[in-house]
């Protein structure tokens, strides 16, 4: 049985969350803040006043490596963040490309002698993974002291193993988002549904109007994995999402078939996904994104399911967020609508007053603000400035966020353990796409989650 340390426990239940987070976004949408809606302050970097930064060492000579699975317009907004770090303490710090899974190109960096300093994880159980193997080290005074300063106390828990802080989580996902072409939604009369049916019944206009509903990334598994986290968190309950999280029940309890079941209400028929089944299979998350939002008002779909990061891919398009590209909070699938998130958290993998200086700077305000002001980025920093995101939709989303406290359940496959939870072709990125592929398969993908979970588990 794995360690629960990395696990959040929710303090009451997900229905304060959700509801902070519904009543946000409908604010966000009224308000239809666009990506022109700047808020003050420093245009390239969103950096506090002088005055008001944070305090870190000269640190002259000192180079740093980081390595991260982030590409394309997320690694380069890092890069900025990283550039200010150089920019106060002199420092010079390269961005390390990683694949995924992160714990297996980290292994091979550190066998070779060439581990970076400060390695950004993507799953509490790969921060554990890291710490078992010897590869992490603990925060120091520094970064333990503006990480209390700055996350509620769930933030911190997931990065600890044990009673040690090892990570810091620089970076958070609202995962329980569905993105709409506004005008297709405009000419078909649709309305934003907020409950599981209604989305059912939404789909049905939107296909009635001639666009097909979804667009779902299923060359990628991790998003389906995301899907059938929404469903099941809303459906089965909080108590139930964590007794699988940990593996504590099976993956072929009847809990996890009536989730299946009812993502094959729209997984399963194909008019209501952008190429159906095999069409999915071989469209990556971005293009999923952007084929929603290009083609006028007859794009490839009118959806797309994702979190709030989806605005980076949105910004290739034309499309505006808040006024071409809206959002809705996933419906609720039982009594209340699902709050679940992800998260990234830099962890050290080389002591020193360097990777320090660098994890305490990740845990401040100023690194957050600076990406934030770029968009497509969400910090669970409870002291980030809402005025540095750039438009009403993200700042709404983020003051949810930090609004909802504990208050949320983070990412179940991110807690498993890679070879399950975070592995390209294997476990249950896999798993879902087969059942994706056939989704009147209920019962054969349970019991292949069930045999590829226990054997990642140990149990």
């Amino acid at each position: 049985m794995r360690s629960t340390s990395n696990t959040i426990r929710t303090r009451s239940t997900v229905k304060a969350a959700a509801t902070v987070l519904a009543g946000a976004l409908a604010l966000s949408l009224t308000a239809c803040g666009s990506d022109d809606d700047k808020s003050g302050g420093d245009e390239t970097t969103g950096t506090k006043a002088s005055g008001d930064a944070l305090t870190l060492p000269k640190l002259d000579g000192t180079t740093l490596e980081v390595a991260a699975v982030w590409t394309g317009p997320e690694q380069a907004n890092f890069k900025k963040v990283l550039a200010e770090f150089e920019k106060r303490t002199g420092a010079k710090v390269t961005f390390v490309p990683a694949q995924d899974p992160i714990i297996n190109f980290l292994g091979s960096k550190i066998a070779g002698g060439q581990p970076p300093d400060v390695a950004m994880l993507p799953q509490p159980g790969a921060i554990k993974q890291a710490v078992d193997k010897k590869w992490a080290k603990p925060l120091g005074p520094e970064a333990l002291k503006e990480l209390q300063k700055n996350y509620s106390q769930g933030w911190q828990d997931i990065g600890k193993v044990g009673s040690e802080q090892y990570g810091v989580y620089y970076k958070a996902a609202n995962k329980s988002l569905i993105w709409y072409n506004a005008k297709v939604f405009e000419n078909a009369g649709a309305s934003e549904p907020k409950t599981w049916d209604e989305l059912l019944a939404t789909a049905q206009t939107v296909y009635d109007s001639g666009v097909t509903p979804f667009s779902i990334p299923g060359a990628d598994g991790w998003p389906l994995t995301d899907w059938f986290e929404n469903v099941y968190l809303s459906q089965a309950g909080p108590e139930k999402y964590d007794q699988l999280a940990r593996h504590e029940i099976k993956w072929t309890d009847p809990s996890v078939k009536e989730a299946l079941t009812t993502l094959a209400q729209i997984w399963g028929k194909k008019d209501y996904v952008a190429g159906g089944a095999d069409g999915a299979l071989q469209t990556q998350f971005p293009n999923a994104v952007t084929q929603t939002f290009t083609g006028g008002d007859q794009p490839k779909a009118a959806m797309v399911y994702e979190g709030d990061f989806v605005q980076v891919n949105i910004a290739q398009t034309d499309a505006k967020v808040g006024t071409d590209a809206k959002v809705f909070p996933f419906p609720k699938v039982g009594d209340t609508a699902p709050v679940v998130s992800g998260g990234d958290a830099a962890v050290i993998l080389k002591d020193s007053q360097g990777a320090q200086a660098l994890a305490t700077f990740l845990a401040s305000p100023d690194a957050a603000e600076i990406q934030a002001k770029l968009g497509g980025y969400l910090s669970p920093n409870k002291n980030v400035d809402p005025a540095a995101y750039p438009n009403d939709v993200q700042r709404r989303i983020a003051e949810a966020l930090v609004a909802a406290g504990d208050d949320f359940r983070f990412d179940m496959s991110d807690q498993a353990p890679q070879a399950f939870g975070g592995t390209p072709g294997k476990g249950e990125w896999k798993d879902l796409q087969d059942f994706l592929k056939n989704p009147t398969d209920v019962a054969g993908i349970q019991a292949k989650l069930e045999s590829d979970a226990a054997a990642a588990y140990g149990n």
